[in-house]
């Protein structure tokens, strides 16, 4: 019987190492009778969804890998053809992103996050409320540019070196406090034993003769009691009259007191709120980076699926570009930012906002005054401002104005300047910018003196036309894996499209028509929020744009009203280390338990929610128009019960 429970357990633990492989081969083959049962267009590329978003969710191959699946299965099912398939998988916000990285690869190889962000924090100041409200500023700030994961890699080694120079010094503090506590002790420790010794040392002396003995074998036994107590060896009656001449010996005794560091030895932190500051900060920069990435339309790889997605299922609706997307998300961001460091400081550093939060340089401790000079010290590392971030911060100023006055809407935009309109769009700005960035060089010109290289590699120096950026630089940040991801995303709703799949759901939703339009986006964010807790951010929204869209579309709802909010949801997957890269980032660094990012990640969530729903409900109405069904919506709805 125990070899075969042996051998059981054996089979058990070999099937679960492989669980992997077998959710590869099994899934395609459960599912397989759909499209053998039902040959339709439908039933088909219901498969290739089924399969495609289980491998998403599970994790069982490679995101990237994954999302190749439509590319095999659309022509050999009769979905679509390999060349429209293939068409999919790169886009106009491929070359948005392309442009993007090139710019942030400047950024970080010339070191213009890093001074951008200790500046904010030494505006900030040390006191602990304002020092995570200005790491958060500067996240938020450098997430819109750049991607959630890299301003997270950026900014958690600045905030790590402040919170080691906190902990040093709580140490230290720590150290004095029990050294002078030491001293006391041994002043009045030492006081006792002298008057104790002088009261044994006159009953030696003034005894007689007779009751010496007795006195001095009493004399012994408490003096080995004292000596045995600190763990030395017993001393003879004989030994001691021969070297102390019988008297007690008069020497201090040096007793360690070693209860005073025990505490302090079983943690790393000097005190309960110095752990409460780490992780308080730490968990600051994720949801920062997060609420970051909401504010522009290329800020995370969400909203670039969503804008594609949108734009290739509604062609006519010309209401979603740069400007309109950052008039929306930017109050968003703001009210979430302020909620968001309110529960955070209320949850780890309590509500005595006025000693956390005051700038009065009288009311700094020690330590924080030494935060300051660390930080000050970082900064002066970094040097004067060098050509090539004068360069990175001129491009990134020209590419968000001409982002933002391409096409405003209140009046007319730099495009009208050309005859042909609808020929160029934001992916054409950075694509450019980012081109010339191959081009211009690293080195002031018409200048000997060569401006200081921090970054760059050494063999690049001896080239005075070396370039502000090189492909192993853009090479280094590109995601390719997202790019096919979004991809495949493409792929699939083109594939729903065309089959008809995504009429059908629609009619499968009509019962949800007597629901008001704000309870199906409240459902809709609920539901999303909770998947992408578990599952990829890009993957979860690629499966659930299709479904909301036909249901928007059966209920006569605005698109957007239900696609809008979902997509900003979806970056809501902050309870769980695996619910993005940044919450993995700041995990690794060891601040903060899983119960803390849970308990502190639900209430971001449902603040996240709760504004999203205010906005979609208050200022998204009247720029987007969303109490009426728009005639590109109809038009998509006609076309595609036809």
């Amino acid at each position: 019987m125990r070899l075969e429970a042996a051998a059981r357990m054996d089979l058990f633990r070999k099937l679960w190492s492989a669980r992997k492989l077998v959710l590869v081969v099994f899934i395609p083959l459960s599912l397989l009778p759909l499209p053998l049962i039902h040959p339709t267009s439908e039933a088909c590329c219901a498969y290739v969804l089924m399969v495609t978003a289980v491998y998403w969710v599970s994790e069982a191959v490679p995101l990237g890998a994954a999302a190749l699946v439509p590319a095999f299965l659309y022509p050999l099912f009769g979905v679509l053809k390999s060349s429209e398939v293939a068409a999919e998988y790169f886009k106009d916000t491929t070359l948005l992103l392309m442009g993007v990285i090139c710019l942030a690869a400047s950024i970080e190889k010339w070191n213009l996050h890093k001074r951008i962000a200790l500046r904010m924090v030494m505006i900030a100041g040390a006191k602990p409320g304002m020092l995570v409200l200005g790491f958060m500023c500067c996240t938020v700030f450098l997430s819109m540019w750049l991607s959630n994961t890299s301003t997270t890699a950026m900014v958690m080694p600045i905030a790590e070196a402040v919170l080691q120079q906190l902990i040093c010094t709580g140490l230290a503090d720590s150290l004095e406090d029990s050294e002078s506590a030491e001293a006391t002790e041994d002043d009045s420790a030492e006081s006792n034993k002298e008057d104790k010794l002088k009261n044994n040392h006159l009953e030696l002396l003034y005894n007689d003769s007779n009751d010496c003995s007795k006195q001095e074998l009493s004399s012994i036994s408490e003096g080995q009691t004292e000596v045995n107590g600190l763990g030395l060896m017993p001393i003879s009656g004989q030994e001691f009259n021969q070297h102390t001449n019988g008297h007690l010996p008069q020497i201090a005794i040096e007793i360690p007191n070693v209860r005073r560091v025990k505490a302090r030895r079983d943690s790393q932190y000097p005190t309960k709120r110095d752990h409460m500051i780490c992780k308080c900060l730490s968990l600051s920069i994720t949801y920062a980076a997060t609420i970051g990435g909401l504010i522009t339309i290329t800020g995370t790889s969400t909203n670039l699926i969503f804008a594609e997605q949108f734009n290739t299922r509604y062609p006519d609706a010309k209401v979603i570009n740069f400007g309109t997307w950052f008039i929306f998300s930017f109050p968003i961001a703001l009210i979430m930012l302020v909620l968001t460091w309110l529960w955070l400081h209320f949850l780890f550093l309590g509500c005595n906002f006025r000693e956390t939060c005051s700038l009065s340089k009288k009311r700094k401790t020690r330590r924080e005054m030494l935060s300051e000079m660390r930080i000050h010290e970082e900064y002066a590392k970094l040097g004067p401002i060098s050509y090539p971030e004068v360069v990175t911060g001129v491009f990134f100023i020209l590419m968000t104005l001409l982002w933002f006055t391409r096409e405003p809407g209140f009046v007319p935009g730099w495009t009208s300047l050309f005859e042909k309109k609808g020929y160029r769009t934001d992916a054409t700005v950075s694509v450019f910018l980012g081109f010339l960035l191959f081009l211009i060089p690293a080195r002031r010109p018409f200048s000997s003196s060569s401006s200081k290289r921090k970054n760059a590699d050494e063999s690049s120096d001896s080239d005075p036309l070396a370039p502000m950026i090189t492909w192993k630089d853009f090479q280094r940040l590109m995601p390719w894996e997202i790019v096919i991801l979004v991809g495949g995303g493409y792929a699939l709703a083109a594939g729903c499209k065309v089959s008809g799949l995504s009429v059908w759901i629609g009619r499968q939703l009509e019962p949800m028509s007597g629901l008001p339009p704000w309870a199906v986006t409240l459902l809709a964010c609920l539901l999303v929020s909770a998947v992408t807790e578990f599952a990829s951010n890009p993957a979860t929204l690629t499966v659930f744009l299709p479904i909301l869209s036909a249901l928007s579309e059966t209920l006569q709802i605005n698109p957007l009203h239900t696609l809008i909010p979902s997509t900003m949801c979806v970056s809501f997957g902050v309870m769980l280390p695996v619910g993005n890269p940044p919450n993995a980032i700041v995990f690794s660094y060891g601040h903060v338990q899983i119960r803390d990012m849970v308990k502190a990640g639900f209430g971001v969530n449902l603040i996240g929610v709760a504004v999203v729903m205010l906005a979609i409900s208050t200022w998204g109405v009247p720029l987007f128009s969303l109490n009426e069904f728009p005639a590109w919506a109809v038009s998509r709805n006609v076309t595609g019960s036809l």
